[in-house]
């Protein structure tokens, strides 16, 4: 059974990239556009991986990760930031709210694959 990877994201384009990436190296993918919906669908589909934009309008994904932890049903999935933020001290305030790891946009997609298998399968 392929790992299921939930991407949150409000832009498009992003997601596009993201899931076909993923989905060429056998993961199964979900895609939202909202942190609100990003949340909704965690919690249906208990995803193996979330990589979570932090810019987006309405709810960012720094307070979804916090709901998402919140949650006894969602609060031990590996959360991924995916952030254009890339200043000294980004990286620690955001594993303190509560993700796991961190990706500096822009993404290096030849490394993404060997980064979520790292996640997926072993620390």
């Amino acid at each position: 059974m392929a790992h299921k990877i939930l991407i949150v994201d409000d832009t498009a384009a992003n997601r596009l990239m993201l899931r076909d990436i993923l989905a060429y190296h056998g993961y199964d993918v979900f895609e939202a556009q909202t942190g609100e919906e990003g949340i909704r669908l965690a919690g249906e589909i208990k995803p193996d991986l979330v990589l979570m934009d932090i810019q987006m309008p309405v709810m960012d994904g720094e307070t979804a990760t916090v709901k998402l932890r919140q949650d006894p049903a969602t609060r031990d999935l590996k959360i991924i930031a995916i952030t254009s933020f890339a200043m000294k001290g980004d990286r620690e305030r955001l594993l303190d709210a509560g993700f796991d790891d961190y990706l500096a946009k822009p993404l290096e997609t030849r490394k993404l694959p060997e980064f979520v298998r790292h996640h997926l399968e072993g620390e």
